[in-house]
């Protein structure tokens, strides 16, 4: 019998489809779980908020269940990507300002995600047990282990860096987390303006930089 090789351009563009298809489900889904939370979604929410038949949800993902893993899978990389800045070689002051930049640009095009993850951990992290007891703790340290390497070489004031990364998470997330209480106070009818988060993150890397005793310099904070 012969074999009829397979077309490679098709397979291509089978699977460049179905990557597409998946991101599309994840994205409805960051809003819908936001929402909802994991008990209140529901997987004819879900492939409503996708505008695709359930039947495709369950082809791509199986369960509700493991769609919001997917989906946690893919709030954590963003995470754990926003602290690449973070290298021996580089200027503390420039790395920690890219690293409020990221974090600050998530909570703004991202506010979903945040909110995803924020309600995992106030349930308990249930599902994110692994991740914060291995991955993160093991990330946090490698870059605890940079910061206290500045701080031996005189490039910073000595400050706690696990404590100042909590910090770091609690007042860059917030303007996703927190969105409806900032949107009130500043008087925001539907969603927080560009200036918002601009000012917001020009006053955390000030706070900040001045605190781990560095220059606040335009120049060096925004390279």
């Amino acid at each position: 019998m012969q074999i009829v090789p397979k077309n490679p351009d098709m397979a291509r563009a089978r699977q460049q489809r179905s990557a597409q298809a998946e991101q599309r489900i994840l994205a409805a889904a960051e809003r819908v779980f936001a929402e909802s939370g994991f008990g209140g979604a529901t997987m004819a929410a879900l492939a409503a908020a996708a505008g695709l038949p359930a039947a495709n949800l369950h082809y791509h993902f199986g369960t509700k269940k493991r769609l919001y893993e997917a989906l946690l899978e893919n709030i954590l990389h963003l995470w754990l990507e926003a602290s690449d800045s973070i290298t021996a070689d580089a200027s503390p002051a420039a790395a920690l300002s890219a690293y409020i930049a990221a974090k600050m640009r998530y909570s703004r095009t991202r506010p979903y995600a945040s909110k995803v993850f924020a309600n995992e951990v106030l349930q308990g992290g249930v599902h994110l047990h692994s991740f914060l007891g291995l991955e993160l703790r093991r990330r946090v340290d490698e870059k605890a282990e940079i910061l206290e390497g500045w701080m031996r070489k005189g490039l910073m004031e000595r400050v706690d860096p696990r404590h100042l990364f909590f910090l770091l998470w609690a007042m860059t997330q917030t303007y996703a987390d927190f969105e409806t209480q900032i949107r009130a106070v500043l008087g925001r009818a539907a969603v927080l303006a560009p200036e918002d988060y601009a000012v917001g993150e020009a006053l955390i890397k000030r706070l900040v930089l001045r605190g781990c005793g560095l220059s606040f310099s335009e120049t060096e904070i925004n390279p």
